[in-house]
């Protein structure tokens, strides 16, 4: 480039200024010249125009973009950046291709479409989680994961900043963030704090929102919500911020508005119930709701929304009780705003009528005086420093006050419902980051501006400072990283403007001054202003106002009316209304405003505890701090806490665009969106951009584009870089138009579009070149075609025109005679008619004008003499008129004069003379009064120190006598006490008596719904089976008539695929089901695993957070200590039963998961009365090493022990009886399922088990109990025997501790008893008192012991009833609930509590019986204790633990058939777990890759084909148990590894497949050999663990698919989007976009580059893994046809969601990538049609991106073509269709239209844009029996399985 007047020239498109469309586009007709005046333009509609230039005024205009550069996703991609071009750019991409987002940068522009857009599902969300920024088509989920990936990566806090005008889509902008974080960081445990977080949405929005003429649901505040995230990145927690609140809307609304919706909501739900109390009615009987005259939103359903915040307040957690206060605050202030002030006849006061029905309202619902109020809303308090007056309020100042108190009561609550929402939000867990969304409004600015307005103006003036800032810093970045020369960028700094606003008297600190001046007005603060600030450059004063004045904003210029500034920044309330509220009797009314919630310093708080003494004469009370501070100055304080805090995070913002005010969908004003790009910081994006290097390309891009211009030579060079250099060097001649970084090229603004020129003029000329040599060639060939068929024609042609010549001539002359005469009789013939005609006309019309002639002179006449009459009478009119008038003036004056001499008159009446006579001599008095009031305050102050020292001298001596009182009553209350307890005992015992009795009831009735149900459920069992076998008749009459005609076999082939797809429904349903229950199974796991770490793990440990959310669907949710077991225990107890046992209902599961989180409710307590007792048990312990007789103690402690342990057997024997009694009546009533009996006949068996170790163990405690009592009596003293013998007649004592005690004191006594010999002689007076002493103490210490035990007992009773309680309120909640339902509702309801009372009910008998094995498990244990005790005593015999059993001995390697071999394995039972662990647990597959596929499985069936051989029915269950389990554990702990996961797939299937061909049934013996059935299993029916183990195999097969699709999900789109597999089509049109360097991961460079050929190679690995590890062919041919659907899908999201890649080019390498991979189906005899079925969404998308796309024809062909695509998908295809280059066209608006007006009858008419990824073909596992013969199988000696014998 030589000049920068170079490119413009002729056809060079420009921008020009239109008034209309902001900027307008023109072509340039002439080529222009340095220091032209005029430029030669040519409009769109073809009119020329001529455009001035001048050096200042009109420069040059701005350059327009290559079409191959409009609709870029990023508008610095543009070459030339400027304002036309951005404004042009979001137009096409949102009217012509409806993409509502764009990128600018690091900004994401987005325009509100009007419209619910299909794009926000959680397909999108998935999409665009893990994807780079810049990858995918910009959206809200793009910047939502960019800073959730920037978090995570590093570890820094983050912000998103949502701006815009008011309707612009701010909030559901900051609702969809919020949603993607919640969905891709979800919360770790079940707390469901995203839950939390998403319904303060609703919450927040009815309590802030409001319909506005510019919005229907717009925000009137300001927010600020932090999403905590832990170490894992999971959501913890939220915390939100909030910043002015409009409060003038509660109390008015202008024209077309609303209040806020809660309002409307609650009036719309008056008719419930519930809300009875509230005295509410339609919303248009309230002065608050009915401003706006309009109280509906179309489409909004206000009950509906009502109904949804309920919801929500109820999964925050706040309370009924809560609520309902709520909402009668909401229902006071409607209330409020219709009390009506009347006013009194002087004008100066007013009142309020008592009767009046909103007041008494008001007052009731506020719990407040109602006569308080009513002379408090019409009168006001006045302080002096002497005195305090009442004075009374004209009805204006009434209503402002009554006004103020709303907007004040309003304000409170809202900030209540705002730190109650915080509270449900915190955790007590740790925050490791957190993601900020800021939803804030935009600049501001109306026709009248005032103090809301500068504020949001303010805060977006330091929102832009701090986005300028972040935007150079980002760009200074990217050029250090590249290592490119930085020069300074002057950009836009606005802090002069902020120090106008915020500084040290700037305009807020001169209204804070102003505000406190006592008679401060807004003009005087306005002129202070004026002298202050006029010589700012940001400050402008109005001219022809002097009560307003003007800020320079970044964005505009803003007039504000002062009026209104200082009343709104103080926001007075009244004083005395607010003490009412305080006095309320709600507590939540009461607590709203009190002052210790309201200080905002501190330090107050401290204060506020001191003593204060009260004054005799009352002092003027200080003003609330809660008003000191101003509302200037509180916004001030928390926008600087916002600014801190997103300094301190890495901002992301969001500008959202207004479209058009008319909300229209799609509708878009280019005068309205320029303003808001100018104040968004949009434009100072692009201008910052522009001033550097906006054009970015990598050196291959460029390379690979503009290779075209390079030469021969430099294309032979083998670095690109160099050539890339040499090219520019060439080409652009200024070098600072372009510099080369470390990987990238930067350019200039418009070099870009400079060098695309010269692209373009290169294939131009070359185009020229080859059409004229074609065209040359094409005519030459046309030209000796023509030349020789053209001498034939001319010969020919010659001799027929001479002929025809010949004939002319002869012809001719016969004509001509004939014309003479003919012409000659014509002629005479017209001659004779004209004349007549002539003739007859003449006299006709000179007899017409002869009439119209007197006729004229008749009609002048008559018009004489008209106006002659007319004129008299409008001179006649006038002077009537005149007459009149004078008379009214003369009138009027009259009145006026007589007015002016009334008002002089009352003028004189009341003036300042007058009121002096009337008031002569109160001046005297008042000073007076000032003296007395003095003398009275000295007199207080002395009485008050003497009443100081007389209180000092009392309350010692109530002090004193306190304690006397206290001693007496200690005294004399033990006895009432003790008969007290007692009386409130035996009551608790008849009410949970009570209970127990209403308990068997209902439990009577609850099992005879049970067996109803057992009876239905036998019925549908019935009926499926008559289903069964009408199915199987269908079936073979189809078979029979598909022989019979060719038609009828067309309707059975329909048939019978109507039946496979039901077959494959109900088969998906399942595998569904059973997916499930292996989450469920898995989360079970991790909860054993949290319990076992607990052991570990001392101290305290949280309970989740949402237990208090969660609740049980148990009817009977109280658990007292005893139905608490272990949760070890059960754990164990289930792994002792088997797991197939406990998996036979994945109901039953989800409710013991319930279960298990009321177990963990309960934890916390229990663990607190266990902290207790181990304490008790210590200080027993300290104790009893202590006492000096350790021997007899421990005797004592032996006598009482056996004695309980006999009691307790007893007692475990009549609960063991009763319990086998239950357990056998339900199995008996249960016997309906074959699984209940079996699960029943196993408790049975374990309970007589269990029931005989007991008999046993009593007699070994008889035998017990005789050696202790032996060996007592041999150690103890005769003195201490009488003693024990002679208190326990008396009293037993009741515990060993006080026994100790006692003993001790008596050794003691004796120890003492020769000194008290001085008593008396024989001492017997010492020794009675010391008797007596001791035998109080142990009374005392009983009584002490029975108080305990009564307390305690009393407690668990008080538990026991609380919980009674809770059910009972549970159940009344249930109850009114199925009152609402609907009948069909109620049933089902009523069969859903049936389900989970019984499922309790069965978790209530399986705890029993783990409590009971607890206990007897405990017993075992202290019987062994003692039996170990009395052997060491004895000494008589030891017993050594052995154990012994027969070696069993096999050779290693089986080298030839033995001819005894039956194909069994035997081994000893205890070997099975050494058997499960070298087989499966520590099984490589490698180790048994040389031997028989899936060896695994059949020798696991040899093993149990021994166990059935020799009828051990518990090695069979304890076998395949611990198989399943085992092959469980090793698939949880390589979850990731797919050759594992291959491996025992394939196991799996073989052993599920042995066990079906070894079964018997005929059905699967029809290919054995005679050998193979001899082998058929002979005394177990192993049914029920085939299904077990099918079900295993699924849940495999499902595992299986998940770690194969992790494995290629990096691999997808690289492959088939992004790898160059056609090296043809490597160039690409220039994209120019850059992604940011924050997306991309600095040390790899981006995400890793895979070809076709690596995911072909993946393929082939998942294919030969699942070949050699034997499984079935059927199986991976379903695991192909899976990942190819996977691929399909994956690819076909992301071509939807990128406009880079929807171009011919992609279409063509996809179709080439599909071939390559049918290719390879063939190749291994895997293509198939449901296989090439999953492909063929992406195939039809590819062919769409190639097809021709202009006509009618090619719509319709597009349409029949694109069946396998939904309507959205070819919509969006075709609207992100991106041409190569500028020789191709673009897919025009029309076309695009004609194609959606077609598509209503397409073939797919499913509405969804994306391909569902998660989705799962149902697999089918077809029986494929085994040829191999088991006694010829070989075990390797590496297996390490010398223990089994072959049998």
């Amino acid at each position: 480039m030589t000049t920068e007047y170079e490119v413009y020239c002729k056809y060079t498109r420009v921008w020009i200024p239109d008034p209309d469309e902001v900027w307008r586009s023109a072509e340039i007709i002439k080529d222009y010249k340095d220091g032209d005046s005029i430029l030669h333009l040519k409009l769109e509609d073809e009119t020329t125009t001529e455009y001035p230039i001048g050096p200042k005024h009109n420069q040059l205009p701005f350059l327009r973009n290559p079409d191959i550069l409009v609709g870029e996703n990023d508008l610095t991609a543009l070459s030339y950046l400027h304002e036309p071009a951005v404004l042009h750019n979001l137009k096409v991409r949102f009217l012509e291709s409806n993409h509502i987002y764009t990128y600018c940068g690091i900004v994401l522009v987005a325009i509100n479409p009007y419209e619910q857009l299909h794009i926000y599902g959680e397909e999108v969300i998935n999409a665009y989680s893990g994807q780079n920024m810049g990858d995918m088509d910009p959206h809200i989920f793009a910047v939502a994961e960019e800073a959730y990936k920037q978090m995570a990566r590093d570890e820094k806090n983050q912000s998103i900043i949502v701006s815009g005008e008011s309707g612009a889509g701010k909030t559901v902008s900051a609702k969809y963030a919020m949603r993607f974080f919640a969905t891709v960081g979800g919360s770790a445990n079940d707390t469901n704090v995203e839950e939390k977080v998403l319904a303060s949405s609703p919450i927040m929005e009815a309590i802030g929102n409001a319909k506005t003429t510019r919005n229907d649901n717009s925000s009137r505040f300001g927010k600020y919500i932090q999403i905590g995230f832990d170490r894992r990145y999971h959501i913890i927690g939220a915390n939100m911020r909030t910043y002015l609140l409009e409060k003038s809307r509660v109390v008015f609304q202008a024209e077309d508005e609303r209040n806020y919706h809660i309002f409307y909501q609650l009036c719309a739900s008056s008719s419930l119930p519930e809300f009875k109390d509230l005295a509410l009615t339609s919303a248009e009987d309230f002065t608050f709701t009915s401003l706006g005259e309009n109280i509906f939103i179309e489409g909004v359903n206000d009950a509906k929304d009502f109904k949804k915040t309920r919801e929500a307040f109820m999964l925050l957690g706040v309370k009924e009780s809560h609520q309902m206060s709520i909402f009668k605050i909401i229902a006071s202030i409607l209330h409020l705003g219709n009390v009506e002030i009347c006013s009194e006849r002087d004008g100066e006061s007013c009142r309020i009528s008592r009767d009046d029905p909103h007041l008494q309202h008001f007052s009731d619902l506020l719990g407040i005086e109602l006569e308080q109020m009513e002379h408090w809303l019409c009168h006001r308090k006045l302080v002096t420093s002497t005195e305090t007056y009442v004075k009374n309020m004209s009805r204006a100042q009434a209503s402002n006050a009554r006004d103020a108190l709303a907007k004040h009561i309003y304000a409170h609550l809202f900030d209540w419902i705002v730190e109650h929402i915080n509270k449900a939000l915190h955790t007590s867990t740790k925050q490791h980051s957190f993601i900020g969304v800021l939803d804030i409004y935009g600049f501001e600015t109306f026709e009248i501006n005032s103090f809301e307005q500068f504020c949001i103006n303010y805060a977006n003036e330091k929102l832009q400072q701090q986005f300028n800032s972040h935007v150079f810093k980002l760009e200074q970045e990217e050029y250090m990283k590249e290592q490119i020369p930085w020069t300074l960028i002057d950009f836009y700094d606005n802090q002069p403007c902020i120090d106008l606003i915020e500084a040290k008297l700037g305009i807020l600190d001169l209204l804070d001054e102003e505000c406190k001046v006592p008679k401060g007005t807004d003009q005087n603060w306005a002129q202070k202003l004026y002298d202050r600030h006029t010589s700012s450059e940001h400050f402008q004063k109005p001219r022809m106002s002097n009560r307003s004045f003007i800020v320079i904003h970044f964005a505009d210029k803003v007039e504000y009316q002062c009026d209104g500034f200082l009343e709104k920044n103080r926001d007075t309330v009244y004083e005395e209304q607010i003490n009412i509220l305080k006095a309320s009797k709600f507590q939540l009314v009461a607590d709203l405003f009190q002052d210790g919630k309201d200080v905002a310093a501190p330090p107050s708080s401290s204060k506020a505890s001191r003593i204060k003494v009260r004054a005799a004469i009352p002092a003027p009370k200080a003003p609330n701090r809660e008003h000191r501070k101003t509302v200037g100055h509180q916004f001030r304080s928390s926008l600087h806490l916002l600014m801190e805090t997103l300094n301190a995070t890495t901002p992301h913002y969001v500008r959202c665009i207004k479209p058009n005010d008319c909300k229209e969908a799609f509708s878009f004003d280019s005068r309205r969106a320029v303003q808001q790009l100018r104040a968004c910081g949009v434009l100072e994006t692009i201008r910052i951009s522009a001033a550097g290097y906006p054009s970015r390309w990598t050196y291959p891009d460029f390379f690979n584009r503009y290779r075209v211009l390079m030469k021969k030579t430099d294309l032979a060079i083998g670095d690109k870089k160099l050539v890339c250099k040499k090219l520019l060097e060439t080409l652009i001649k200024d070098p600072d138009k372009f510099q080369f970084g470390k990987t990238k090229i930067f350019f200039r603004a418009g070099q870009v579009a400079y060098l695309e020129k010269l692209r373009a003029d290169k294939f131009r000329s070359a185009c020229i070149k080859i059409q004229k040599t074609v065209r040359g060639w094409l005519q030459r060939i046309r030209y000796c075609k023509i030349l020789k068929s053209a001498i034939t024609l001319q010969r020919y042609g010659r001799g027929f025109l001479a002929r025809r010549y010949a004939e002319h001539l002869r012809l001719t002359r016969a004509a001509l005679i004939c014309q003479k005469q003919y012409r000659m009789v014509h002629v005479r013939r017209e001659y004779l008619r004209v004349r007549k005609a002539v003739v007859t006309i003449q006299a006709f019309t000179r007899g017409m004008f002869i009439r119209r002639l007197y006729f004229q002179f008749l009609l002048h006449h008559k018009a004489t003499i008209i106006q002659k009459a007319v004129r008299g009478w409008l001179v006649r009119k006038k002077f009537m008129r005149a007459r009149d008038a004078a008379i009214v003036i003369q009138c009027a004056y009259r009145r006026l004069h007589a007015k002016r001499e009334l008002k002089q008159l009352k003028i004189e009446a009341r003036s300042v003379e007058h009121f002096r006579k009337l008031n002569t001599g109160m001046e005297n008095k008042i000073v007076q009064l000032q003296r007395k009031m003095d003398d009275q305050s000295k007199e207080y102050k002395n009485q008050n120190e003497q009443m100081v020292v007389v209180n000092k001298t009392l309350n010692t001596e109530v002090n004193k006598l306190n304690k006397e009182l206290e001693v007496l009553r200690s005294r004399q209350g033990s006895g009432n006490e003790l008969t007290s307890l007692r009386e409130e005992v035996e009551n608790l015992k008849a009410e949970l008596e009570e209970a127990h009795v209403q308990r068997k009831r209902l439990e009577e009735e609850h099992s005879s719904e049970k067996h109803e149900l057992e009876q239905r459920v036998k019925e549908l069992e019935r009926e499926n089976s008559l289903l069964k076998e009408q199915k199987e008749e269908m079936n073979q009459r189809i078979l029979s008539q598909s022989k019979s005609s060719t038609d009828q076999e067309l309707s059975v082939s329909q048939k019978e695929a109507l039946l496979q797809t039901e077959l494959n429904e109900e088969r998906q349903r399942y595998q569904n089901l059973l997916k499930e229950f292996t989450r469920l199974e898995q989360r079970y796991d991790n909860l054993q695993e949290e319990v076992s770490l607990a052991k570990f793990q001392p101290g305290h440990r949280r309970i989740p957070s949402n237990q208090s959310s969660l609740g049980s669907d148990s009817n009977y949710t109280s658990i007292s200590m005893s139905e608490v077991g272990d949760t070890e225990d059960s754990i164990q107890q289930v792994e002792e039963m088997g797991l197939e046992k406990a998996a036979m209902d994945i109901s039953l599961f989800m409710k013991l998961q319930k279960r298990v989180r009321e177990l963990e409710q309960e934890r916390k307590r229990l663990q607190t009365n266990l902290e207790k007792m181990e304490d008790l048990t210590m200080r027993k312990g300290v104790e009893s090493k202590s006492s000096t007789s350790e021997g007899d103690s421990n005797v004592d402690y032996n006598i009482l022990k056996r004695q309980e342990l006999e009691s307790e057997n007893k007692k475990l024997k009549n609960d063991l009886n009763e319990l086998r009694k239950a357990v056998a009546d339900r199995a008996s009533e249960g016997n309906s399922s074959n699984e209940l009996q079996e699960s029943y006949s196993l408790l049975l068996g374990q309970l007589k088990a269990a029931n005989e170790e007991l008999e046993v163990r009593k007699e070994e405690v008889l035998v017990l109990r005789t050696q202790i009592v032996s060996n007592s009596k041999q150690t103890e003293t005769s003195n201490h025997i009488d003693s024990v013998s002679a208190w326990t007649k008396n009293k037993k004592p009741v515990d060993n501790e006080e026994a100790l005690q006692a003993d001790h004191e008596l050794r003691e006594s004796k120890n003492r008893g020769q000194d008290w010999g001085y008593l008396n002689e024989d001492g017997e007076l010492g020794l009675a008192y010391h008797g007596l002493k001791q035998v109080a103490r142990l009374l005392e210490a009983q009584l002490q012991s029975q108080t305990r035990q009564y307390s305690d007992e009393l407690e668990a009773l008080h538990t026991q009833i609380e919980l009674l309680r809770n059910d009972l309120e549970k159940k009344q909640e249930q109850l009114s609930q199925i009152v609402a339902l609907s009948p069909e509702d109620k049933v089902e309801f009523s069969v859903q509590l049936e389900i989970t009372r019984l499922t309790n009910e069965n978790l209530d008998m399986k705890e029993m019986v783990e409590k009971l094995d607890k206990n007897e498990r405990k017993l075992k244990k202290q019987l062994r204790i003692y039996m170990k005790k009395v052997q060491e005593l004895e000494a008589s015999q030891t017993m050594q633990p052995s154990r012994s059993r027969g070696e069993l001995t096999r050779q290693v390697t089986v080298q030839r058939k033995e001819k005894d071999f039956e194909g069994m394995l035997e081994y000893h039972k205890d070997d099975e777990a050494l058997l499960v662990k070298n087989l499966i647990t520590d099984m490589k597959p490698n180790a048994v890759s040389a031997t028989v596929p899936c060896l695994p499985a059949y020798i696991l069936f040899m093993c149990i084909r021994h166990a059935d051989y020799i009828n051990d029915d518990q090695k069979v269950h304890s076998l395949l148990t611990a198989t399943i389990n085992a092959i469980k554990k090793v698939l949880k702990r390589n979850n990731n590894d797919f050759e594992m996961t291959s491996f025992w797939l394939a196991n799996t299937s073989r052993l599920l497949h042995c066990l079906k061909q070894y079964s018997g049934d005929e059905a699967f013996m029809t290919q054995n050999t005679p050998k193979q059935n001899e082998h058929c299993l002979k005394n177990f029916d192993l049914a029920e663990y085939r299904q077990v183990l099918s079900d295993l195999s699924i849940q495999i097969y499902q595992q299986l698919i998940k770690v194969a699709e992790a494995i290629m999900q990096p691999m997808i789109v690289s492959a088939m989007l992004e790898s160059d597999s056609i090296p043809s089509l490597a160039a690409v049109k220039p994209m120019g976009y850059r992604n940011r360097s924050s997306s991309m991961d600095c040390e790899s460079g981006g995400p890793g580059s895979y070809t076709l050929e690596v995911l072909i190679r993946q393929l082939g690995q998942f294919y030969s893994i699942m070949g050699d590890h034997g499984l079935d062919p059927e199986i991976g041919q379903q695991v192909i046809r899976q990942l190819f659907y996977s691929i399909n899908a994956v690819t076909l999201n992301n071509l939807l969601l990128r406009k880079d890649v929807c171009s011919w080019s992609t279409g063509m390498q996809l179709r080439y990538n599909i071939s390559q991979m049918e290719e390879w189906l063939r190749g291994r005899n895997q293509h198939r049609q449901e296989t090439v079925d999953t492909m063929l969404p992406i195939i039809q998308a590819a062919q769409l991106l190639q097809v021709k796309k202009k006509t009618s024809q090619d719509a319709e062909a597009i349409c029949s073509l694109c069946t396998a695509l939904s309507s959205p998908q070819i919509v969006k295809i075709l609207n992100l269709y991106t041409p190569l280059n500028e020789f191709e066209e673009r897919v025009t608006v029309s076309f695009i239209r004609d194609i959606q007006n077609r598509l209503p009858g397409h073939v797919n008419d499913s509405k969804q844009l994306l391909a569902d990824t998660k989705h799962t073909f149902p697999v089918l596992f077809p029986y494929t029996p085994s040829q191999l013969s088991l006694e010829t199988l070989h075990i390797p000696a590496s297996l390490s399985l010398d223990f089994l014998n072959r049998v």
